[in-house]
């Protein structure tokens, strides 16, 4: 029993609990009171800068705009405050460490008052004011942000706005300091980054599909349109072999016949060669100035109908060229490389076709056409990124070619005959179609991956056959 009463509780007062706060003694019992309040409102203040960065980098710019539009309260106090998201991110960061330092270290000092062993107090200061933080002051409000982005992100702005005017000289030295060393480091100069990547969105517009709120044809739209302003004028482009155009020195009406043969409303017209156009000419201005437009017979030149056109480079970004072709109201323009040598044409219609997908005329064939869930017909000059979408394969493109039948030309390294077959990376490739030394279709099929679903035996034989009579 002796033994026993000499051993001290692990937590009992280690030395006499006389504080005094500005010169005033204070009761006892205050100190420990008044240290788990002072704890619990700066859990709480750490709360409230963990969910505004949440709130504040979630809520969108354009939303802010409608919200200042609409008058609703707080919503300039929220505009002020993302017009510099670096100042921003460096006052919450600022806010956030403070308070919770200043619970670590105020938990250490009640804690020293009933333990002697000052290894056990930092262990249990660390750990406890750790797991506060991550429970009460970050997982919880960061999850409570996500929900309520908008509401709250105005509810926390005038506060924050107010955090901002008392910690004014430390986020003024903070903001200058990770800005020295963002440019040392060759970081980017705001540290915030958005919390929407473009990888992010397309993963939405998948899981839109999925839950039935965007059919097919609009996810494959809305995909498109993502991969537009990454396009450049090469990948789009009609390539010279399959380009009509017809010389300055030919008849208006040799120019109507093959207009009329060709079924374009449009044709380029080239001086000497192909690698010299020098402007377009209209259907419509051939028939109307000839019939209509009282020249008299043989006074009416081709010359005289050329309408002047763009030559681009083959690797102008399409996003550019659209605009620029809005600008000038142009219907079609040249594309060089850099040699000055005519690599095919680009017209409104190929650009359309790249955000709405292909529009066929007539007896035109589809690009990719499928035999089979893992098979399809493909045309040699369609882009490889369409054949990769197609079938989900990975079929990489390379400098030098974007089209599936340059993908083959490249891997065989030589010229390849009708029935020849290569294989890559899971995917056989059979050359189908050749014109002269040209790929012109091509069957693709995607090989079954070990570990991936086997597929019923009876889908590989012909149907005709394993069903009953």
């Amino acid at each position: 029993m002796g033994a026993t009463s000499a051993v001290a509780p692990l937590f009992a007062p280690t030395r006499p609990l006389t504080t005094q706060v500005l010169g005033v003694p204070l009761p006892d019992s205050l100190v420990p009171i008044g240290g788990i309040v002072v704890v619990f409102l700066l859990l709480v203040l750490s709360a409230f800068f963990s969910s505004s960065e949440i709130a504040m980098f979630s809520l969108a710019a354009h939303r802010v705009d409608a919200l200042v539009e609409d008058g609703v309260p707080s919503a300039k106090t929220l505009r002020d405050l993302k017009a510099d998201p670096h100042r921003l991110l460096v006052t919450i960061l600022v806010g956030n460490n403070l308070v919770n330092i200043a619970m670590t270290s105020i938990t250490t000092g009640l804690l020293a008052l009933y333990v002697d062993n000052q290894a056990l107090v930092v262990v249990v200061s660390t750990f406890g004011i750790t797991a506060l933080v991550l429970l009460f002051g970050e997982s919880a409000p960061k999850s409570y942000a996500v929900e309520n982005t908008e509401s709250w992100a105005l509810r926390i702005s005038r506060p924050l706005k107010a955090a901002e005017r008392v910690l004014w000289p430390l986020i003024v030295v903070f903001d200058f300091l990770t800005q020295q060393v963002n440019r040392v480091t060759g970081g980017q100069t705001a540290i915030e980054t958005s919390y929407v990547t473009r990888q992010e969105i397309r993963d939405m517009i998948e899981t839109g599909e999925r839950e039935g709120v965007l059919d097919e044809e609009e996810r494959e739209m809305l995909q498109r349109t993502l991969r537009f302003n990454n396009t450049i004028a090469k990948e789009v482009m009609t390539p010279r072999l399959d380009v009509d155009a017809i010389s300055k020195d030919a008849t208006v009406e040799e120019a109507m016949e093959q207009c009329v043969q060709s079924g374009h409303a449009r044709l380029p017209v080239y001086e000497g060669s192909l690698d010299n156009v020098i402007g377009v000419v209209h259907i419509r201005d051939l028939v109307r100035d000839r019939n209509y437009g009282g020249a008299a017979d043989g006074d009416l030149e081709l010359e005289d109908l050329i309408e002047p056109t763009l030559h681009v480079p083959e690797s102008k970004n399409v996003d550019d060229l659209l605009a620029e072709m809005r600008d000038e109201r142009l219907h079609m323009v040249v594309v060089i490389d850099e040699f000055g040598t005519t690599e095919g044409i680009v017209t409104m219609e190929d650009l359309t076709e790249e955000i709405v997908g292909e529009i066929l005329e007539g007896e035109e064939e589809e690009p990719i056409e499928f035999v089979d869930d893992d098979s399809a017909i493909v045309k040699g000059e369609v882009n490889i990124e369409e054949v990769n979408e197609a079938l989900d394969i990975d079929i990489p493109e390379g400098e030098e070619f974007e089209t599936i039948a340059g993908f083959i030309f490249n891997l065989a390294g030589r010229l390849v005959e009708e029935g020849e077959e290569i294989e890559y990376d899971g995917v056989e490739i059979r050359v189908e179609q050749v014109e002269n030394t040209r790929i012109m279709k091509a069957l693709v099929t995607r090989k079954h991956q070990p570990g991936e679903p086997d597929v019923d035996e009876t889908d590989d034989e012909p149907q005709p056959e394993t069903q009953p009579e």
